[in-house]
């Protein structure tokens, strides 16, 4: 087997820094190394008595800042090379294990048929290096169960006894484990005090042989052992009450937990530590023992915290730590203020508030809940695909992981939560909106690691310190979090423009304590058909929202388990360094904490640039599914309806598209033919089939065709450039390369705001000439004349090649009508006539006029949003300005840019949109002024 990548093995430098300097703060876009996070959990100084090595319980154990240890730190990273024992030859092993005691062989027999280990790193003798050192294991606690667990891993891994002396025995127990504390620990006799104790005394005893024979070298190999961990194994609701947690429990509870979940089972190694390299720092021995020890109790944090997730308390001692930060007091006394009510009344609203805020994390609902959530899943839809999970874990550890995912159904927050715990990974907190705080279901969400925020937090300044230094506390725990930067649902399919808000206040929080660094984790959640399917369409039709209820959801559920949605699809997508972006957009910061009542000007810019960042790497990790393919090509069409052997041509060419001119590399696509893609839609009752002699018709109709426009919109974006340069020869049969090239330039920046493209103008060209290539081989066009670049042509008439690129570009057809409806509405009213809120909504009526009119338009034609981001969009460009009166003035730039549309947009489509665009109504004064009548309707 070959050696895994090389690392550093797991060192322990003194964390204090001589006398007269400074501890050295961690530059922008670094992050600790390994020893480092574990030696940074606990920051006492080694003078300092040792307390958490003094019997305890592990709730006893806090990591700095954050109340309780970490709710994340991603333990399954590349391996470290291990410095283990001589390995034994195969033949050699049985032996060995066979001189291990009569009560350990006897045990372990007894023990087999109850335990089935898991062990991580697979092969962990593999990777050793120095083969010539003795083998001492360190485990958390002591136990009967855990060394002879130890013993079976150790026997299975190859690797040697932790029955069987170290040489020369420097333990004096004829053994080669030790632990740094007991089960029993805080048991005493009746009466007596409990036995101080600041370190592990074999540990002291193993250093100090050290001292003695400078020789001796050796390797302490720390070990995690977790029974009932894997919750895609375990079969009993009632296993679930003895699982792994924070809790010391008694010899009966570890028996039943052995009996219940022992066949889930995780040894996790870790790299080893030279014994030698820490006595060889010359520390005093009993400085060198607490820190030791101290460094190693931080290790075994970290890796529970991972594997099991947080300490229970965490709640009430978050609570605790926001109010009684410097902020939350500076609000409780201002609100006492503006109240004219006593601090202690205000307490109890900032109380009450945290209270609401706050998430109540319980492993055992976690666990119960992977339980009722894998059926749930196989029933209603047919597989879970998660693509990209493992580069996540590649950079994780030692970063504090945001999820930011796109925002399609109420089912995300779900889903992810559940695939990263299968996985091994701790669910992260989620903020949640108040609206889902329902009875039942808000304590259980809260319970899953949910926490609540209103959706308004203007107006309480109160309410938004408590909140904002919940976040705080979040991110310097170590907390991993997920939130939706989009602030709600996508009603049309597209990523929304993000909110930056809660993004906002993480950067603020990392700011206030920059040393734990913050990734951004962006996340790309594909379906192929929705649960609130028909909401949504109620929604776009005009209808405003239902309010979530408990009675609402109960209904529903029998109708969700009786229905198929098709397949879903997780990508991970690129992860984002809040470090990177700092150094590129804040140049100035140089790593320094930020007070909290402090706001850089460069901050703003940051938080905005972050945001549509993370907009475009979940576009970049997006999965295209059979039902996107079929949307692509069904709504193309007048009446959303294709022969099959023309839908199969269609679904092959943009199959073709995706793969010959790649979006990105975190990009997937359905592996199924086109055939099979057609008889998907119709099993889960998408596409609907009638018979012709002639040759059968696939298509969709009413409602169904408004909700596939949906899946269209979830991969409109991969489609840019192939999209334009069908566009261009919609109305022009004949079109030079240097002005297909132009105009793209020139639309770019617009399609680029709008759906979070990724490339420069340069790299869009070079996207356009790609596609090109594409469709000469493909047939759709030719080069006629080397003239001014290259002349290109489409097939005359209406051939089956003009169909195809008619369809390719339909996905952006609409876009460019909503920016020709801008214009003219714009230069019909007139420079200075009109403000940007007043355009929005001319814009808004004459598309939705224009959609009554004429053909029916995809429900997000009359968005305002969107009319939104292209107004600011020319703002931002030049060709539009805004006058001292907040009026927009624009100049003949403008007038040549709409010039351009004729090559796109038909004469008599240009003619119907400026025909219905209207002029803006002179309000009663104006009329007033212009005709000379009296507001009291005298002459």
């Amino acid at each position: 087997m070959p050696r895994m990548p090389k690392q550093p093995p797991l060192l322990f430098p003194d964390p204090t820094p001589p006398e007269g300097e400074d501890a050295p703060r961690p530059k922008a876009g670094a992050e600790p190394p390994f020893h480092e996070a574990d030696a940074s959990a606990s920051s006492a100084a080694d003078a300092a008595p040792d307390r958490a090595s003094a019997p305890r319980s592990r709730e006893a154990t806090e990591p700095r800042g954050g109340g309780a240890p970490p709710a994340r730190e991603d333990v399954d990273q590349p391996e470290l090379p291990m410095a283990m024992a001589p390995t034994r030859a195969p033949g050699d092993d049985a032996g060995a294990y066979r001189g291990r005691p009569w009560w350990a062989r006897l045990l372990g027999w007894i023990l087999s048929p109850w335990v089935s280990l898991t062990i991580e790193p697979n092969d962990p003798a593999s990777h050793a290096d120095a083969l010539d050192r003795p083998v001492c294991y360190v485990l958390e606690d002591y136990g009967l169960s855990n060394a002879l667990i130890l013993d079976r891993a150790c026997q299975q891994a190859g690797l040697p006894s932790p029955l069987q002396p170290l040489p020369g025995d420097p333990l004096g127990r004829k053994r080669a484990y030790l632990a740094l504390s007991r089960r029993n620990a805080n048991l005493s006799p009746l009466g007596a005090p409990p036995r101080p104790s600041s370190h592990s005394e074999s540990l002291a005893r193993l250093l100090d042989a050290h001292r003695l024979d400078p020789g001796l070298d050796v390797q302490l190999v720390p070990v995690s052992i977790f029974v009932g961990r894997a919750p895609d194994k375990n079969s009993g609701w009632f296993s679930v009450l003895f699982s792994e947690n924070w809790a010391l429990v008694g010899r009966f509870r570890r028996l039943l937990a052995i009996l219940l979940n022992g066949r889930d089972t995780l040894v996790r190694f870790a790299p080893p530590v030279s014994l030698r390299g820490v006595t060889d720092e010359g520390l005093p021995p009993e400085r060198t023992v607490r820190k030791l020890s101290r460094v190693l109790r931080a290790h075994f944090r970290r890796i529970r915290a991972a594997i099991v997730g947080p300490d229970l308390s965490t709640r009430r001692l978050l609570v605790d730590r926001v109010l009684g930060s410097d902020s939350v007091k500076d609000a409780i006394a201002d609100q006492a203020r503006r109240d004219k009510s006593s601090l202690s009344d205000a307490w109890k609203k900032a109380h009450a508030y945290a209270y609401e805020i706050a998430a109540d994390y319980s492993h055992p609902l976690v666990r119960s809940a992977s339980f009722i959530l894998a059926p749930v899943w196989n029933r209603i839809y047919r597989g879970v695909l998660v693509h990209h999970l493992d580069k996540l874990k590649q950079v994780a550890p030692g970063n504090e992981v945001v999820y930011v995912p796109s925002h399609r159904s109420h089912m995300d927050y779900l889903l992810l939560s559940y695939l990263l715990y299968t996985k091994g990974i701790v669910p992260p907190h989620i903020v949640a909106g108040v609206n889902l705080n329902l009875p039942v279901v808000g304590t259980i969400l809260r319970k899953g690691g949910a926490f609540f925020i209103r959706r308004s937090i203007r107006g309480s300044a109160l309410y938004s310190a408590v909140f904002s230094e919940y976040m705080a506390q979040l991110v310097a725990g170590g907390y991993s979090i997920e939130y939706f930067i989009e602030g709600g649902r996508s009603r049309t399919g597209r990523l929304l423009q993000p909110k930056a808000g809660t993004l906002s206040m993480t950067v603020r929080a990392y700011l206030r304590q920059p040393t734990r660094p913050v990734l951004f984790q962006p996340v790309y959640i594909g379906y192929e058909k929705l649960m609130e399917g028909n909401s949504y369409l109620d929604e776009l039709s005009g209808k405003p929202k239902e309010g979530e209820s408990i009675w609402q959801l109960l209904w529903g559920i029998p109708k969700v388990l009786r229905s198929n949605y098709g397949q879903v699809v997780v990508n991970f997508g690129e992860p984002i360094r809040l470090n990177d972006m700092l150094a590129r957009h804040a140049p100035e910061w140089q790593g320094e904490a930020v007070a909290e009542d402090e706001k850089p000007a460069w901050l703003t810019g940051t938080v905005d640039a972050l945001a549509q960042q993370i907009q475009v790497n979940v576009n970049r990790a997006a999965d295209v599914n059979p039902i996107n393919l079929l949307a692509m090509a069904l709504l193309s069409t007048p009446k959303h309806a294709m022969s099959e052997s023309d839908l199969l041509a269609q679904i092959a060419l943009s199959k073709t598209l995706l793969e010959e001119v790649p979006y990105g590399e975190r990009v997937t696509v359905t592996p199924h033919t086109p055939v099979q893609i057609v008889a998907h839609g119709e099993e889960i009752g998408v596409l609907s089939r009638t018979a012709h002699p002639l040759g059968d018709v696939l298509g969709v109709s009413g409602d169904k065709a408004v909700l596939l426009s949906y899946f269209r919109n979830n991969v409109v974006h991969l489609f840019t450039a192939a999209s334009w340069v069908a566009c261009c020869f919609q109305h022009n049969r004949r079109m030079s390369l240097a002005g297909v090239l132009r105009l793209g330039r020139s639309v770019y920046p617009f399609l680029q705001a709008e759906l979070f493209l990724p490339w420069t103008e340069d790299q869009f060209v070079d996207r356009i000439r790609a596609t090109i290539e594409v469709f000469i081989r493909e047939g759709l066009l030719e080069q006629v004349s080397e003239d001014d670049g290259g002349i290109l042509a489409r097939n005359a008439g209406q051939s089956d090649e003009v169909f195809r690129l008619r369809a390719i570009g339909h996905s952006l057809q609409q876009a460019f009508e909503r920016y020709y409806i801008t214009i003219s509405v714009l230069v019909k009213n007139g420079a200075g006539t009109l403000s940007a809120g007043q355009l929005e909504s001319l814009c808004q009526l004459a598309a939705q006029r224009l959609s009554l009119l004429y053909a029916p338009a995809a429900p997000e034609f009359f968005d305002k949003t969107l009319f939104r981001g292209f107004i600011q969009k020319l703002r931002e460009l030049g060709l539009v300005r805004t006058d001292d009166a907040g009026k927009l003035d624009f100049d003949d730039r403008l007038d040549n840019w709409a010039r351009d549309a004729k090559f796109i947009l038909g004469r008599e489509l240009r003619h119907t949109i400026e025909k219905v665009s209207p002029e803006m109504v002179a309000q009663p004064e104006e009329r007033d002024a212009e005709g000379g009548v009296s507001r009291d309707g005298g002459g």
